[in-house]
């Protein structure tokens, strides 16, 4: 009976194995970079992300969750309070802007921030105002809790295609790349999220929400620089994501199948956040 049980234990051992392996060689490229940690200070930083709606930390939740482990503090800035997005069928529409805000209060508890901040620019329509009115507020974050690192998502196509997305971290670039290097301007490096090729590539093959809204031309994401392993931090992933009560339908196009795949195997093939360093 103990030599049945073995092999059956080495079976599946061996089948999780090549899961791991199989679902790693669709979602990374070996020629990107593998860091532990997105910077390497020792002495205490202060991270600010800098997103359009609540949830979209969760594109770099292991990251972030990692900087906090590491003694690094965390200041959350929203410029919306995602009022536009789905309900999830739990509350009205015209309830959902203040139930993401609870959302997100309960997401930068797991998170342990320092500090958070949600404006009431109205969700999916950035695109009608001017770039400079999100400058400016970028500016006056900077100037209020100072910075040395800040995260935000690309400027070229908001991850996936989402123009909120891309009105937010254009008007970040602007500012960090206007002021980079200048005299009482705290920010060291901006750090801008991606998607390694082969993910962008799985992605339109099942990602609905990529299918629908990335652009079929044009240069698309930035290729990343390097990746951050996250593994170990996958399980608290999960519950920032359920905190998200409201927006379960937009986690499955970010992270597929997850709630089909046990977790050990799961955290192992997504297993590590992209991104790209402005210059």
């Amino acid at each position: 009976m103990g030599i049945i049980l073995l092999v059956v234990i080495l079976i599946i051992v061996a089948l999780g194995s090549g899961m791991i392996w199989w679902g790693r060689s669709l979602l990374h490229n070996k020629d990107i970079p593998l860091k532990s940690h997105l910077i390497q200070e020792v002495e205490p930083q202060k991270v600010m992300v800098f997103f359009a709606h609540p949830d979209d930390e969760i594109a770099v939740g292991g990251t972030l969750l990692d900087l906090r482990k590491q003694g690094h503090d965390l200041v959350m800035v929203y410029l919306t309070k995602g009022e536009a997005g789905p309900t999830g069928g739990l509350v009205a529409q015209e309830e959902l802007g203040q139930a993401r805000a609870l959302e997100m209060k309960k997401v930068s508890q797991i998170l342990g921030a320092k500090a958070l901040e949600m404006f009431d620019f109205p969700d999916s329509s950035l695109k009608n105002l001017p770039l400079d009115t999100f400058k400016t507020l970028a500016v006056e974050m900077i100037q209020k809790y100072r910075p040395d690192y800040v995260i935000s998502y690309d400027s070229q196509l908001g991850l996936y295609g989402h123009p909120d997305h891309r009105m937010v971290s254009k008007a970040m670039e602007e500012v960090f790349l206007e002021n980079k290097n200048t005299k009482g301007f705290s920010v060291k490096k901006l750090f801008q999220v991606t998607l390694s090729p082969k993910q962008i590539e799985t992605a339109l093959k099942i990602a609905p929400g990529f299918q629908r809204n990335y652009p079929k031309e044009g240069p698309g994401l930035p290729v990343p620089d390097f990746s951050v392993k996250t593994t170990s931090y996958f399980s608290t992933l999960v519950s920032m994501m359920e905190a998200h009560a409201t927006q379960q339908e937009v986690f499955r196009d970010l992270l597929p199948y997850r709630e089909q795949v046990p977790i050990f195997i799961y955290s192992r093939i997504f297993d590590r956040e992209y991104f790209w360093e402005v210059r």
